[in-house]
């Protein structure tokens, strides 16, 4: 029998998140406020002692901004960069000519595949940004048509195919083999970005009106028009230098022994924050120093290109404040709970726990490792249940509808200048595609092998 109070909590998460979109929508009610607001309802609601809930809510602020606000601030200066360079111009303007305009969202997806491999989401969408906003400016495509691919393609790398740090930690989980784990997300992932990403974008860019003016995508304009180009291949190295150190981060474990000093060393700079350090200071040799920038521009540069980040890095911790609440509230409890109590198969079980952790953490990392966590011992002792296809189910199942408690929301909803609701159909409609599709994929995979 399922508790009362559990059901209370579901209900109170429910009205908070109702009443928090109501805020912004209707009343035009400043997110943060709104999200704070939002978070105070649903602690005192849950019954949390009154002098932890503001604790509660700044742990999981200042949690989500150590990582995701450094990420945005080198993300965008690296972004700067290639936008005053002309960099951004020509790698659009090379992908415009090879894949031509009515099929450059295909090419957007595949460059998300491609990036988002070793970086996190966040990396890779502050890494590729730019070149969305020149790309959409060049062909006078919605901004929609061209992002949503791209966006797409990351997420499904993050959630389902190792080496990606998310989905190796679910591959460990599981007692998984990593070569097969990967040839079935590959599988699954391609035709699931296919249709969470193009086709989607396709069929709902026409009904997403955009603002003509976007703060973001203005800072990211190229001033001088007349000037000549850097090569392509210097710009894309430009761009993949961060990603290439990455990938030595995460192979390192293969590479070296554990006492090995190198390992460390390339664990070091495969960090996400060195790697992003490193290629902003490498960005400013080759599209600032050789492209005869002064050290006063290049300084401007990167000073300018920060203030419209301020509202980006508030709304995100303030996501993750709301996701702390949640979990300490006892939502996220109460969702494992109910999800335990459903007798279904053991694929169905992992990808519904890490739908539920998504729901209410936000996190698609802490939903896939805590779903991970809790379902494996089950799927080690049931017979036939193929562990690679576990990790998949719940990898998938932590990318279900992108909310308000997903710094990720707030990413996409600020650099592509769209309404909470329009985020909503776009972005969170996105991910549930991405969610379902690979579940169903990984489904009907489990019936062949």
């Amino acid at each position: 029998m399922i508790d009362p109070h559990q059901i209370f909590l579901l209900i109170s998460a429910l009205v908070a998140v109702a009443g928090l979109v109501f805020l912004i929508a209707a009343v035009k009610l400043n997110p943060f406020l709104s999200i704070l607001l939002a978070s105070l309802f649903l602690a005192l609601a849950a019954g949390m002692p009154a002098s932890a809930v503001v604790h509660s809510f700044e742990i999981g602020v200042g949690g989500t901004l150590g990582h995701i606000a450094i990420i945005v601030a080198l993300g965008t200066m690296l972004g700067k960069m290639m936008a005053e360079s002309g960099g951004a111009e020509q790698i659009a303007h090379t992908l415009i000519r090879f894949f031509g305009a009515r099929r450059i969202h295909w090419a957007m997806m595949a460059i998300g595949l491609i990036v988002g491999l070793p970086a996190f989401f966040e990396v890779g969408f502050v890494l590729l940004i730019p070149i969305v906003f020149t790309v959409a400016r060049r062909t006078g495509t919605s901004l929609i048509l061209v992002g949503l691919p791209l966006v797409a393609g990351l997420s499904v790398v993050h959630g389902l195919v190792p080496p990606h740090p998310a989905a190796s930690m679910a591959v460990a989980i599981f007692h998984a083999d990593v070569g097969r784990t990967i040839l079935y997300a590959l599988v699954i992932g391609v035709p699931t970005a296919i249709i969470a990403g193009p086709v989607y974008a396709k069929l709902i860019a026409p009904h997403i009106q955009l603002p003509a003016e976007n703060p973001m995508a203005a800072d990211f304009e190229e001033h001088d028009r007349e000037r000549k180009l850097p090569g392509f291949w210097i710009t894309v190295f430009t761009v993949l230098f961060p990603v290439l150190l990455m990938l030595m981060g995460s192979s390192a474990d293969a590479l070296f022994a554990a006492d090995a000093r190198i390992r460390s060393v390339f664990h070091l700079l495969g960090n996400d924050d060195i790697a992003l350090l490193l290629g902003v200071l490498l960005s400013f040799l080759l599209l600032g120093r050789m492209r005869g920038f002064s050290r006063e521009t290049i300084l401007r540069f990167s000073n300018e290109c920060l203030a419209p980040t301020a509202t980006i890095t508030l709304l995100v911790g303030a996501g993750g404040g709301f996701g702390h609440i949640l979990q300490d509230s006892g939502v996220a409890e109460a969702m494992i709970a109910v999800a335990l109590r459903s007798h279904i198969s053991i694929l169905l079980l992992g990808w519904l726990l890490a739908a539920c952790m998504r729901l209410a953490t936000g996190s698609s990392t802490v939903a896939m490792t805590t779903a991970a966590g809790i379902v494996a011992p089950i799927a080690l002792h049931t017979a036939g249940v193929h562990p690679e296809l576990m990790a998949i189910a719940t990898g998938a199942g932590s990318l279900i509808f992108s909310n308000v408690n997903d710094g990720g929301f707030w990413l996409v909803k600020e650099y592509f200048n769209m309404s909470v609701a329009q985020t909503m159909k776009t972005w969170s409609v996105c991910e549930t595609l991405i969610s379902v599709t690979a579940l169903l994929f990984t489904l009907a995979l489990a019936a062949f092998i």
